[in-house]
């Protein structure tokens, strides 16, 4: 039966009882609202160990002052049956007072690779991430820990952070889960009205049309970046953040693609709901 942890020491114990027993953990971190993108690392963790643990923490620290902490969709108990039917060990779900007691001033960076991207028009988000999540590493101290690709720069970044900070745990990156008309699953999607969710997948669709011409010859970064912009554009509600094509790896806007190393990523607006997107070449 499925526990639900809701303090750091509580956790803590649990943990060291499944290492003393040589259990391999498996850690899924989320926000909750559970969608099928965040039951993929899930049954992944299952499979793969004897112990799994998944948190469920809206994280203040990676919201800035005008975006959608507040608004954030929350359910912790539908997200318990779901995490119960999954056969997942913990859930751990501690207050903002146990992450962030009073008096708390500690914070971890991955300085450059978070000022791109995302980061450029969200400053501190990574910051935030980082922190969490490394908190939830000492916490859990997982020898695996499952993010899904719709985050590619969260996942570059943590991976990094990792490595830098010599974490032991192995970090896996899953495939990007999507509805059938192709929007990528995000437990924002259900904060989108009528109309932007109708028009929501020219993300997707912008991204594959990209593909298409870049497997018809087209290298130009340039060119690719205004077909998208074009397609999106076409949706009234729709306000792009941001257009870029990056090295997979490091982040550096590339002038050309280049094939196995290329990530191509978007950030737009419906009305106040921000959405994520990309793709691998």
């Amino acid at each position: 039966m499925m526990k639900i942890i809701r303090n750091i020491a509580g956790m803590k114990n649990e943990i060291y009882r499944h290492f003393l027993d040589g259990n391999s953990i498996g850690f899924v971190p989320t926000m909750g609202y559970l969608h099928e993108g965040h039951l993929s690392l899930i049954r992944e963790s299952v499979k793969k160990n004897e112990c799994t643990v998944v948190s469920v923490y809206v994280n203040p620290t990676q919201f800035g002052p005008d975006e959608d902490y507040e608004q954030y969709p929350r359910d912790l108990d539908r997200d318990r049956k779901i995490l119960t039917k999954e056969g997942v060990d913990y859930l751990f779900a501690c207050k903002d007072k146990e992450m962030y007691p009073s008096g708390y001033k500690t914070y971890v960076e991955v300085h450059d690779l978070q000022d791109v991207l995302c980061g450029e028009s969200r400053p501190g988000h990574f910051r935030g991430v980082c922190t969490v999540v490394l908190k939830l590493f000492h916490i859990i101290k997982p020898d695996y820990a499952y993010f899904g690709q719709k985050d590619a720069q969260q996942a570059v970044i943590l991976k990094k952070m990792a490595k830098d900070l010599n974490v032991d745990v192995e970090i896996s990156v899953m495939p990007i889960v999507r509805e059938n008309d192709g929007l990528a699953l995000s437990s924002r999607n259900k904060l989108l009205n009528p109309e932007q969710r109708a028009a929501a997948p020219c993300l997707y669709e912008s991204l594959q049309l990209a593909k298409r011409v870049l497997l018809e010859g087209e290298k130009n970064s340039d060119k690719i970046i205004n077909l998208i912009r074009d397609h999106i554009n076409k949706q009234k509600c729709a306000k792009i953040d941001y257009i870029e094509i990056v090295d997979k790896n490091n982040l550096k806007s590339l002038p050309q693609i280049i094939k196995g190393k290329t990530l191509i990523a978007c950030a737009v607006y419906m009305g106040q709901v921000r959405l994520i997107d990309n793709i691998m070449i």
